[in-house]
């Protein structure tokens, strides 16, 4: 995609990357893509706003090049030292030695650490600002939203909020980088919830925190690292991402994850049952098979979700791995507030439920109560099932 004008004289040069497999090495993107957004403010003095990852090092370089030439850049702006926002940064050093790198103390600090780089850095603080020419940015400190360096710029007279990670979103961009050009809107919400809940939800109290400090800033468009560009209505994604974070303290929206694993198809052909109870009461329902699906796309359920029922049999006298694992990663990303239950299938002894139990503790989720059976579900058991699936869903429609 070439460089495409947000407003005169300020542009997005981002890049689409469609090679890489795994976000940071863990959340899985081959399908979707995602986009590398950094901006270039052409003024008396030429700005770059966040950066790119090495691997498109070519790509990004080239955009910059169609609006200015490189020796002309003054000022890198780096709201974020993560690699996917400033891998490309020890090669443009190298093709402008002398330009300028601008971020917070923690931001200088981890520039040595990265990449070396001790030299021609100027230290911001929260609300300094930077005059360009006939623009001026200003900065405003948003520690932990993910990393402790994060800060965002802002363009004064324009009101374009550089965001970086936040109000982001994984998906590459289909030819047009704004809100109202996207013609499959429901795609990016939804990659923006699940890039929420794998990256940022963790640091929900801090997203809180910067959104309220930032509530009364006049904001026309929202240009984050990752996803849109919202020009339309920026308040949008504001809203979700406040949404978002709230669920982290809250019980979530009523509905229920259904989450299972399943070795010979006993507790699959019980979770047909118990989700057939659900879906009798109305309630909101997803359905994760735990062995196929990576845990990227089952978090976000998780994350909005009042209700977990978890179907999984007995393994060698503790709950089928592949489940454990996903309620391992509920607890890494602070997943609070649910009401829980399981159900599942045993041969000779229990054991899952004790397992179950003990994340229940962790996670500090309320548990009703259990359902197992030995072997193969009988037809009685089935309609137990279909009962306890059912009896769940009133429990979370009911829930305040």
């Amino acid at each position: 995609m070439p460089p495409i004008e947000i407003r005169p004289g300020v542009h997005w040069i981002g890049v689409n990357d469609r090679t890489t497999d795994l976000f940071e090495g863990l959340w899985p993107i081959t399908q979707e893509g995602v986009s590398y957004n950094a901006y270039l403010i052409n003024d008396e003095k030429k700005a770059i706003v966040d950066l790119s990852k090495s691997l498109k090092t070519d790509d990004f370089l080239d955009q910059i090049h169609q609006i200015v030439d490189l020796s002309e850049l003054n000022y890198v702006i780096v709201n974020h030292m993560e690699p996917d926002h400033s891998g490309v940064l020890r090669t443009l050093r190298r093709v402008v030695p002398g330009v300028t790198i601008v971020g917070t103390q923690k931001t200088k600090e981890m520039l040595e650490g990265f990449y070396g780089i001790t030299d021609h850095i100027q230290v911001v603080e929260d609300g300094d600002t930077l005059a360009l020419g006939d623009r001026t940015v200003r900065f405003f400190s948003t520690p932990f939203v993910h990393w402790p360096e994060t800060m965002m710029t802002y363009l004064e007279g324009e009101g374009i909020l550089f965001s970086c990670d936040a109000f982001g979103g994984y998906g590459a961009l289909r030819g047009g980088i704004f809100d109202d050009q996207c013609t499959d809107f429901g795609f990016y919400e939804k990659e923006a919830l699940r890039y929420y809940v794998n990256i940022v939800a963790v640091f929900s109290r801090p997203v809180l925190k910067a959104i309220d400090k930032l509530k009364d800033l006049p904001v026309s468009i929202i240009a984050p690292s990752h996803g849109l560009v919202w020009r339309e209505n920026p308040g949008r994604i504001v809203e979700l991402y406040q949404e978002w974070a709230g669920y982290a303290g809250g019980p979530g929206e009523i509905g229920v994850t259904l989450l299972y694993g399943t070795m010979y198809g006993n507790t699959e052909e019980m979770m047909n049952a118990v989700a057939q109870g659900v879906s009798d009461e109305g309630v909101p329902l997803d359905i994760f098979d735990a062995r196929h699906t990576h845990v990227s796309y089952i978090l976000p359920s998780l994350w909005t979700r009042r209700g977990v029922i978890v179907g999984a049999p007995t393994y060698e006298g503790a709950l089928f791995p592949p489940v454990a694992q996903v309620l391992s990663m509920a607890g890494t990303k602070r997943i609070r507030n649910r009401i829980a239950t399981h159900f599942g299938s045993y041969g000779w002894s229990g054991g899952a439920q004790r397992e179950f139990e003990s994340f229940v503790d962790e996670l500090k989720w309320e548990m009703t109560e259990p359902f197992e059976f030995r072997g193969g579900p009988t037809d009685d058991d089935l309609r137990r099932g279909e009962a306890f699936g059912a009896a769940f869903a009133r429990r979370i429609r009911e829930a305040v």
